[in-house]
């Protein structure tokens, strides 16, 4: 598809960290309550040394509790506590976008860096999303090529990626589809639809066996189930119709992905409405620590709830349709930038390449942003907690000195460019294991 200005990638990118950049992070608001105490005491504190350098403090008294009025006003202004947490945040969105992690708030990052559990879907998420069929049993007496050309017909009309893949043998052996005259989209079980005049149905063993393919055995599918491959079985005016095998190939950093998150002691976890064998087949393979097999689309919200109701904060990683309300009910939802619009408008980071090892980069770059934001604010507090009383005069009596308001704004400014240094540290920070 060909898009032009605001609707190009780049737009959207650049759209999407403004808004990052721009938004505020819950320890923000926490920040701003503190400052709306802080800065009426300070001013108390203000008037107080001014008040105590007039009563007794040495001549000329006047010019004293001025410069200690001005260089506690001066000493405490909040500049560093204001600045702490945006600069991180706009450092650690900005980092993220050049390594294509997209990060559309900063509630994000608060949230990232306290997940447990990372479930991820199994179809154009952590596999390349383009199935093949690479095994077929005609079961009917019509023809293998009239059986696949009907089965294909009725899929022709699905937007599922294992339906591509039964139009797309249709077409490697040139035959010709016909539109079907009624179609019906079963979600997580297959289709139904009648071509020709035919009564179709194709989609997983338990509807093939409830329309036409009453004796289909177990020991039909095991064998492909156990190497990781999904079977669709058709039925054609209720007889068997045909099985076909497909295999979608695992992404070439799919294991890596998966090693990465258990080396940060993360929990792994694959929702698949795939059978049970075909998803623990997969799940071995990467490595993931835990499978949840069979689960229809409506069921991945609800299975995220079910973890968060144990205690978990949970991260959804998807991308499709289907993903959409689990990657919404998820405490912190990843989408892959390749996958529907409806997922990537739905989730909190967007991984645009789709390269799965982002998610545990961009969940290092939540914590190192969020450790960043509590230094600053800690050397913020800190500055102002131990420069105060300096300001106000503490040290005159065992020193002779007074800090003056030249001095104090000198370190104001310091501690702000301070703040300001620690959070461009984050341009250097290493998002890889």
């Amino acid at each position: 598809m060909t898009r032009v200005g605001g609707d190009t990638l780049v737009a959207q990118i650049v759209r999407l960290v403004e808004e990052a950049q721009g938004s505020k992070a819950p320890i923000q608001r926490l920040v701003d309550r503190i400052a709306s105490i802080f800065v009426p005491i300070v001013f108390a504190i203000a008037i107080a040394s001014a008040l105590a350098w007039l009563l007794f403090g040495p001549e000329p008294r006047l010019g004293y509790a001025l410069s200690a009025f001005v260089a506690v006003l001066i000493i405490a202004c909040p500049c560093a506590l204001g600045l702490a947490t945006p600069t991180a945040i706009i450092v650690g969105t900005g980092r993220g976008a050049s390594r294509g992690i997209l990060i559309k708030s900063a509630q994000a990052l608060e949230v990232a860096r306290a997940i447990h559990v990372v479930a991820f879907d199994k179809t154009g998420t952590l596999t390349v999303g383009r199935p093949q069929v690479v095994e077929y049993m005609n079961c009917a007496g019509i023809g293998e090529d009239e059986v696949i050309r009907i089965l294909a017909s009725a899929e022709s009309r699905s937007e599922h990626p294992l339906a591509a893949a039964v139009v797309e043998l249709a077409a490697t052996k040139g035959l010709a589809l016909s539109e079907p005259t009624s179609f019906e989209a079963l979600p997580g079980r297959g289709i139904h639809a009648t071509v020709e005049g035919h009564d179709v149905w194709i989609g997983n063993a338990a509807l093939a066996r409830a329309h036409g393919f009453a004796e289909l055995g177990d020991t039909a599918l095991a064998r492909h189930e156990e190497l990781g491959r999904t079977v669709l079985v058709g039925t054609i005016d209720a007889e068997p119709a045909g099985i076909l095998a497909l295999a979608d190939t695992p992404k070439a950093a799919a294991r890596d992905a998966i090693a990465e998150l258990r080396r940060m002691d993360l929990r792994t976890l694959l929702v698949s409405g795939d059978a049970r064998r075909v998803a623990q087949a997969i799940a071995r393979e990467l490595g993931i620590d835990e499978v949840r097999a069979e689960v229809r689309p409506d069921g991945k919200a609800d299975l995220v709830a079910e973890l968060q109701a144990a205690g978990h904060r949970v991260a959804m990683v998807g991308d499709g349709v289907n993903d959409a309300p689990a990657l919404a009910r998820a405490d912190l939802g990843i989408a892959i930038g390749s996958g529907a619009d409806v997922a990537v408008a739905t989730a909190d980071v967007v991984l645009v390449g789709g390269d799965p090892r982002g998610v545990a980069r961009a969940l290092r770059l939540a914590r190192a942003t969020v450790a960043t934001i509590r230094q600053n604010l800690f050397w913020a507090f800190i500055y102002n907690v131990a420069l105060i009383p300096v300001a106000a005069g503490v040290l005159y009596p065992f020193t002779g000195w007074l800090l003056s308001p030249v001095l104090a704004a000198a370190a104001m400014a310091l501690s702000s460019v301070t703040v300001v240094s620690n959070s461009l540290r984050l341009r250097g920070v290493s998002l890889e294991s």
